[in-house]
């Protein structure tokens, strides 16, 4: 199976959008359908994990759909926005370090 890295994930849903999807929705309906999608995720989680009980629209539904739901809309705003998930990612990854270094191993908490 080939691994599918973020940049190629980036375009391979540009393709399909401009292709079988026709055009992108904009980035305003994006925004809600990501929502939507989070909604439907979490949902799913507070059933799963959570203290309520699973209803019959919630069978069949899977952990690894929800969240390809949302990483698919994710994906979909990053391209109309001209945002490089793969270099934001890394940036990211920096900010978390600099900034939590030592934050979370003197969380009592989480002892």
């Amino acid at each position: 199976m080939k691994i599918l890295t973020i940049n190629d994930a980036q375009k391979k849903i540009d393709d399909w959008i401009n292709t079988t999807g026709v055009r992108y929705f904009n980035e305003l309906t994006n925004l809600g359908i990501l929502m939507e999608e989070v909604g439907e995720l979490s949902r799913l989680l507070v059933r799963k994990y959570g203290e309520q009980s699973f209803k019959e629209t919630d069978k069949g539904k899977e952990l690894s759909d929800e969240m390809a739901d949302v990483l698919w809309v994710l994906i979909c705003l990053a391209n109309q926005t001209g945002v490089n998930l793969t270099e934001a990612l890394e940036k990211n990854f920096e900010k978390k370090t600099i900034r939590d270094r030592d934050r979370h191993h003197q969380n009592e908490k989480l002892k």
